[in-house]
């Protein structure tokens, strides 16, 4: 159902952005990937086939810049939100400048919003829009106020902008612990311990892979009946 569909993905040229970059092109889909990074967006669409993806440098956090980029790039079917940084893990509030936690909203959050407000005028008729949560929102450990404060309110946002937007359907993906580079500033010794440890107490005991969430993405780009969901990906982490 995504052949000859045009499908956005802002975060697409690495992590779970690519993959479902890639995945769609499977399908048929033709593909825009925007990042912060030139380069970036530019091995991202090298490393698809050839013809099927086109890609736009651009910062997520200037609305100005989100503006301008659909204004440029028209109509299309499907938007993916999948743009992030690695969020302060571990941070406790007391210890935490207020400053610095604020700048992680203006991608996760204010970006979304700045790009919902840019995108949907130019979305075709059975269009949808997927955003990102993450698990932390629903069983949030000591350390992840931060996250916990933004994932959550990607789940408000997606349910009262399913109400607003309509038609368009507008959904969103809970991610569990997934290995991409968000992951990168832990050392890596450390990040490997954490994957090892979480794995063991998974039910399906392992961590999750960036392919393992880009089917969520997909089948709510494909269900035209579901809208105000999100779905949570987390290899039942939030049961145990």
């Amino acid at each position: 159902m995504l052949k000859e569909k045009r499908i956005v993905v802002l975060g697409g040229s690495r992590g779970i952005g690519f993959a479902v970059a890639e995945q769609a092109v499977l399908e048929g889909a033709s593909i825009v990937i925007v990042a912060s990074q030139p380069k970036s967006v530019a091995d991202a669409v090298d490393r698809l086939p050839k013809g099927s993806a086109t890609g736009r440098a651009v910062d997520l956090k200037s609305a100005n810049a989100t503006r301008q980029l659909f204004a440029e790039l028209g109509e299309f079917d499907h938007l993916a939100y999948t743009a992030g940084e690695p969020l302060p893990f571990g941070s406790r509030v007391v210890d935490t400048d207020l400053a610095a936690a604020r700048e992680f909203f203006e991608l996760r959050y204010w970006g979304v919003l700045a790009a919902v407000q840019a995108a949907s005028p130019h979305m075709r008729p059975g269009g949808s829009i997927v955003l990102t949560g993450g698990t932390s929102a629903r069983r949030p450990p000591a350390g992840f106020a931060f996250a916990a404060s933004i994932c959550g309110a990607i789940e408000s946002l997606t349910r009262a902008l399913a109400i607003e937007l309509a038609p368009i359907r507008v959904n969103a993906v809970v991610p569990g612990m997934v290995v991409t580079d968000l992951w990168s500033g832990i050392p890596a010794e450390t990040r490997e311990h954490i994957f090892r440890e979480t794995a063991a107490k998974l039910p399906v005991e392992r961590v999750g892979t960036p392919d393992d969430l880009a089917e969520a993405y997909l089948s709510f780009m494909r269900g035209g009946y579901t809208t105000g969901q999100a779905v949570v990906v987390d290899g039942g982490g939030t049961l145990v």
